[in-house]
């Protein structure tokens, strides 16, 4: 610690402090536009100039370190002039147009302004133009108000991981710009608008719809990763106006992802259903609440009475809130039905019953940054968990070692230093291994099932897994091997993998060895919550699966579209048309639910209050930001109504509030969660490892502007790059086997359902694998998201009759 002295202030500080965090930390303010305390330093605005004792001209805070003794002045005179004098030369090129700026009213220039700068201007010449650049349907730019702090840029390399945009020229004709025809393409580049301190950088779908200090400021908790992200919603006249990152350091620091910020344009969709909805011989019927829920409740007392509780299947979106959640299964339970699941993108439930308590992160999200060795295992991070891949990038950026084991070779934009890329069906292979070589190195002999035992002794440990086994193991490094620190996740394209409970299984084995924290990374903001709310089948009910396989006589649907959330499009579509009867509880109406027979207008997350658990088993609860939409009702009050109009009894809550004590028991949120969240495993399962598999594999990935329906919705996100029609995209080799080039057209085929769908080659890809995505109308005829598929080129006679995709759809 040094003690330091700040406008006579005696202050105690760590060494290694600049000025400018000492002055932060003692409340004292200091002007600054370049810098900003998650990036790196680049002194080059020179706003936060101050007079150090003993210095023969004003040094900038950003970047001087403290030093013992050391005597700062922010308000004297030559503090003052220098700060002033800056405040000049920045307003010489700035183009004085406040009142048409949509910065206006949040301006850091505006502000310090007002303290720093004149009444009048010296510069009479004309002032310098920029062109404006077109960097995507997310951020607007007027560039001939940028001071150069280049925040935007190190933002994209340092935190994006990428550098998108940087400054040409010198002097009065330096510019910020993008790479020649380049758009900025970041899942993060929203942040950018917030860290611009004037007006050049802009959010495009909000820009000139309001002004600040129209808009009130709420909080709430982001609704589509499991983050589970602090945002501000900014409202005015009851409609959502634009979404921003509250500071939560242990969560997302001070950043937001683009899906979460912009995903408000869809909230207000002409898809929107305001009234509920009855079909009557074909068409659809507006009606009351009362109409809607007896017609309801009358279709499902009838089913269930004529064939049974078990003949009804409750499906529940892990989106949901843990009230809403809770309601549902109190109310199958209470019709007698173990029918009901959060699951909907999962094959494999054989782990069902075998795990000690609620599967999650396995670590803290601050955690991540402190880790010295990371194996991730089927997760294309940067499109799953846009901001949890920003904290594995500051663990490598810190000299963590990642280790890849995945069917996709997508750049995180970090350093791997090892990865295996194979196909679905291998990845268990690799991980058997990757155990067997750990095992060796630390002369173990392991606890594990026989047939696993046995199956270890023939494998053959290739030179790729071995130098994933010896970084997992800490071989040749200095690392603390009495506390180590490993991490061993498992992603989205793992846990949708018919053989996930093998990889679950191998992965708590290697972990084991390793001492690793570990565990899953659901994509849903609720999967965690659900699962410890047992939102799921009873030792007689059916897992999501079984209830599109044998399809029941009557479906519940809560905020889902089937066809579009389910592993099996397909399947769902089918179960949906078979069924006698489909309630949906639903905030849209679209061609996924045109098999129902009711819908329930329900509000989504800024219309209800409700609570999320997030992958990290963080419970957080937030309240409506603004008034239902039409005649929407929070999906909460909607099941206890329903089940109230069923007859059943236990449904007297008045609030969610209520609702989550009863969920919680009664007790304390943090008591319960932490009493449940268990990765481990009763017994590591028996595993197959060398299993024969021909033929190609899809890789059914769901982008991340396709996840759940508010998402789909967005018109900004749906513009960006990741909105590109669904490929069948396949490796160069795999290309050439097949006889086929880039650009043709070909018939995907999988079960009963087909698409046709342009090739495309995309090296990121394993070979036998074809890279289809999910969760598109495209590709709804298709069947599971990592199942078997077939393609086959289209003859010249089917290209002249004009095939499409559309045509070819089961």
């Amino acid at each position: 610690m040094l003690n330091i002295e700040i406008d006579g202030k005696e202050l105690e500080v760590e060494h290694g402090s600049t000025i400018i965090d000492a002055a932060d930390k003692a409340g004292i303010a200091i002007p600054r536009f370049c810098y900003h305390p998650k990036l790196s330093v680049a002194a080059n605005c020179r706003m936060c100039l101050v007079q150090v004792e003993k210095f023969n001209k004003p040094l900038p805070a950003c970047a001087t370190p403290v030093a013992d003794g050391m005597k700062i002045f922010t308000r004297s005179k030559s503090a003052i002039e220098a700060q002033k004098s800056v405040m000049e030369f920045l307003l010489i090129n700035h183009p004085l147009d406040c009142p048409i700026c949509d910065q206006g009213g949040e301006c850091d220039l505006q502000d310090i302004a007002v303290a720093y700068g004149t009444s009048g201007s010296r510069y009479t010449e004309e002032k310098r133009v920029v062109f404006n650049k077109n960097i995507g349907p997310l951020v607007s730019t007027d560039m001939t108000r940028c001071i150069q702090c280049t925040r935007c840029v190190r933002f994209l390399k340092e935190v994006g991981g990428m550098m998108e945009l940087g400054m040409v020229g010198r002097g009065e004709h330096a510019e910020i710009t993008a790479y020649v025809d380049k758009s900025v393409n970041s899942e993060l580049s929203g942040n950018i608008i917030d860290l611009c301190p004037v007006g050049a950088l802009t959010s495009k779908p909000y820009r000139y719809s309001a002004r600040s200090w129209e808009l009130t400021r709420r909080p709430s908790i982001a609704p589509h990763d499991g983050l589970g992200s602090h945002i501000e919603v900014h409202v005015k006249d009851n409609k959502v106006m634009r979404v921003l990152p509250r500071e939560k350091e242990s969560i997302n620091e001070c950043w937001l992802s683009d899906r979460d910020r912009f995903s408000y344009e869809g909230l207000n969709s002409p898809d929107r259903l305001k009234v509920p909805m009855i079909k009557h011989s074909g068409n659809w019927v507006e009606t009351d609440w009362k109409t809607a829920l007896e017609f309801a409740a009358g279709q499902i007392k009838d089913i269930t009475n004529e064939h049974g509780a078990e003949s009804l299947g409750v499906l529940v979106s892990p989106n949901s809130t843990m009230e809403e959640g809770y309601l549902a299964k109190k109310l199958a339970d209470g019709l007698g039905c173990g029918n009901v699941d959060y699951r909907l993108r999962q094959t494999d439930f054989r782990l069902d019953g075998k795990r000690l308590g609620t599967p999650w992160m396995g670590c803290n999200i601050q955690e991540i940054e402190e880790l010295d060795r990371i194996l991730v295992i089927g997760s294309n991070l940067r499109n799953e968990h846009p901001l949890l891949a920003q904290r594995f990038r500051k663990a490598v950026a810190n000299g963590a070692k990642l280790s890849i084991i995945s069917p996709l070779d997508n750049n995180p934009l970090m350093d791997v230093a090892h990865k295996v890329i194979v196909r679905p069906n291998d990845m268990v292979n690799v991980l058997g291994q990757v155990l067997k070589a750990m095992s060796g190195l630390q002369k173990l002999s392991l606890c594990l099932p026989p047939t696993l035992t046995q199956l270890l002794s023939d494998i053959k440990v290739r030179p790729n897994t071995q130098a994933i086994a010896e970084s997992m193991a800490g071989h040749g490094e200095t690392y603390d091997l009495i506390s180590p620190k490993v991490g061993i996740f498992l992603g989205n394209m793992a846990l949708s993998d018919p053989r996930f409970t093998e990889m679950y299984s191998m992965a708590e084995a290697i972990g084991g060895i390793s001492g690793a924290k570990g565990g899953i990374l659901p994509a849903a903001a609720n999967s965690t919550g659900m699962h410890m709310l047992g939102v799921m089948p009873n030792s007689t009910g059916m897992h999501a699966r079984a209830m599109l396989e044998v399809p029941r006589k009557a479906y519940l649907l809560v905020n889902i579209e089937p066809e579009l959330d389910c592993q099996h499009a397909a399947l769902a579509k089918a179960a949906m048309e078979k069924a006698e009867c489909v309630v949906a509880l639903t905030a849209f109406k679209s061609q996924a639910l045109e098999n129902a027979d009711v819908l329930l207008p329900i509000a989504p997350f800024t219309e209800t209050s409700g609570t999320f658990m997030s992958m990290e088993g963080r419970v957080q609860s937030f309240t409506a930001v603004t008034r239902p939409l039409g005649e929407c009702r929070p999906a909460w009050k909607v099941l206890r109504v329903l089940a109230n109009t069923l007859g059943l009894q236990g449904f007297d809550f008045e609030t969610s509030e209520q609702v989550k004590e009863a969920a919680f028991g009664g007790e304390k949120p943090s008591a319960v969660v932490w009493r449940s969240l268990n990765n481990n495993l009763k017994e590591l399962v028996e595993i197959q490892i060398n299993i024969k598999h021909e033929g190609l594999q899809r890789i059914g990935e769901v982008p991340q502007y396709e996840s759940d329906p508010i998402v789909r919705r967005s018109t900004p996100l749906q513009k960006t790059k990741y909105n590109i029609k669904p490929m069948a995209r396949m490796c160069a080799s795999q290309l050439a086997e097949l006889g086929l080039i880039d650009g043709d057209l070909v018939s995907v085929k999988q079960d009963k359902g087909s698409a046709v769908l342009t090739v495309k080659l995309d090296d990121h890809v394993a070979k036998g694998c074809v890279r289809v995505a999910a969760a598109h109308e495209d590709t709804i005829g298709l069947g599971d998201l990592m199942g078997d598929i077939t393609v086959e080129k289209l003859s010249p006679a089917q290209l002249k009759g004009g095939v499409t995709a559309v045509e070819a759809r089961v």
